[in-house]
């Protein structure tokens, strides 16, 4: 690789040699040290690649040989600038568009952060600022160090940071502490009460702590109170002298009724794209968007695409210039109607989602009356369920006091 860049600076050819003894041209090249390569031998001649330098000293080898020689191809530098030599002004460009990569290369476009999960990127970012780490900023003024010291003193949960320099990006990598999970310490436990969600019919309650007011197969109504916390101390005489409370604990099972319904109307909109389209590149910056030409279009009903590339040099020199091609589909709506079948698979479908979701949430189905009637305008697929789920919902448990009892002197 470094060889060919190297014969490109300074020029190479390849010729052609023509005459009686062309092998003893060869001999005498490699006598005075002139360097051939990719030598091709043809039908009465032989083709190579001689260096500008090696070109030069052929004419006594020429002479003593009484062989000729063609130039078939010139390459390199030197031919390049010597072709274009007129033309100020591409130089002038290239030379520019060098200077002005070189410049870029020197600025950081990009902050990328991974690893970062309760902290967002938004966050990190805005905290860098503060410390004056910005997008746009000069590479020479980045102190990875630094930065990487500021982020673990001001995130408690982040644990370890790596930051560098990678092209125009700044590459942030975080790990945060995800064994420890914060608990909250109450000085006194909740007293609550199970109650139930709406109505139905005990059909399991197992009680783990407090006191169950219901028996399997009790009709309850929404807000009844299933197990309670509060829990009566009486003495000989069945007389209630204290209340204790803790957390009512249980599983509890419910069969409830659930009433389901559905509607889907029985026509909908149906695009009908007549052909035409009009599109229009565009160049973005993170402020400014600039249209290339006119894009022109009169359509009352049309979809919009858009697909965008951030410029970039390599993997991680990325530039502040997005470009990109937006393109404009004219259709025309009409309204069709559904069949009888359509609409039943649509609320099928509908149906058997809403299904999977209660059985995901633990919820059991144990009977379906559920069907479809069709109207003018929408269907729909309405009746009920019966399902078999636990009860989890609490209120606060009512604190009760103790009304002592007055007692009479005796004198």
């Amino acid at each position: 690789m470094l060889l060919s860049i190297i014969r490109y600076i300074k020029g190479y050819l390849r010729i052609k040699i023509i005459g009686y003894s062309p092998e003893r041209f060869l001999n005498l090249c490699r006598h005075h040290h002139i360097y051939l390569w990719g030598l091709t031998p043809r039908m009465h001649d032989y083709e190579m690649f001689i260096s500008i330098s090696g070109f030069r000293k052929l004419k006594p080898i020429l002479k003593k040989t009484k062989t000729k020689v063609v130039i078939l191809n010139r390459y390199g530098l030197p031919f390049f600038l010597h072709k274009y030599r007129k033309r100020k002004v591409f130089f002038i460009g290239a030379v520019g568009c060098m200077l002005s990569i070189y410049l870029f290369s020197m600025i950081v476009w990009n902050i990328h952060i991974e690893g970062n999960y309760s902290q967002t990127d938004e966050v990190i970012l805005e905290f860098l600022e503060t410390k004056k780490v910005y997008h746009g900023m000069p590479k020479a003024k980045i102190n990875c160090e630094r930065i990487a010291k500021d982020i673990r003193k001001q995130f408690d949960d982040i644990i370890w940071v790596s930051v560098s320099i990678q092209g125009s990006r700044l590459m942030i990598q975080v790990k945060e502490n995800t064994d420890t999970v914060p608990q909250k310490v109450n000085k006194e436990e909740k007293v609550t009460d199970l109650v139930a969600s709406e109505n139905g019919e005990v059909v399991e309650i197992i009680a783990r702590s407090g006191v169950p007011l219901v028996s399997v197969g009790d009709k309850v109504k929404k807000g009844d109170v299933l197990v309670s916390g509060r829990v009566e101390i009486k003495n000989d005489a069945k007389e209630v002298v204290e209340y204790r409370y803790q957390p009512a604990d249980a599983d509890i099972r419910l069969k409830v009724s659930h009433s389901y319904q559905s509607e889907t109307p029985t026509d909908y909109m149906k695009k009908k794209y007549t052909g035409k389209t009009r599109s229009q590149m565009f160049l973005k910056t993170e402020q400014h968007f600039f249209g290339l030409g006119f894009m022109h279009n009169k359509f009352k009903y049309k979809e919009t695409y858009t697909s965008e590339s951030r410029l970039r040099l390599g993997e991680h020199f990325y530039f502040p210039l997005s470009y990109g091609k937006m393109k404009v589909k004219e259709y025309k709506p009409e309204r069709k109607k559904r069949s009888d079948k359509e609409i039943q698979r649509i609320l099928s479908e509908e149906f058997q989602n809403f299904c999977k979701d209660l059985e995901e949430k633990g919820v059991e189905i144990i009977e379906k009356d559920v069907k479809i009637y069709k109207g003018s305008k929408t269907a729909k697929a309405k009746g009920e369920l019966t399902l078999i789920k636990s009860e989890k919902m609490r209120k606060d448990t009512t604190i009760l006091q103790i009304k002592e009892k007055e007692s009479k002197g005796v004198d």
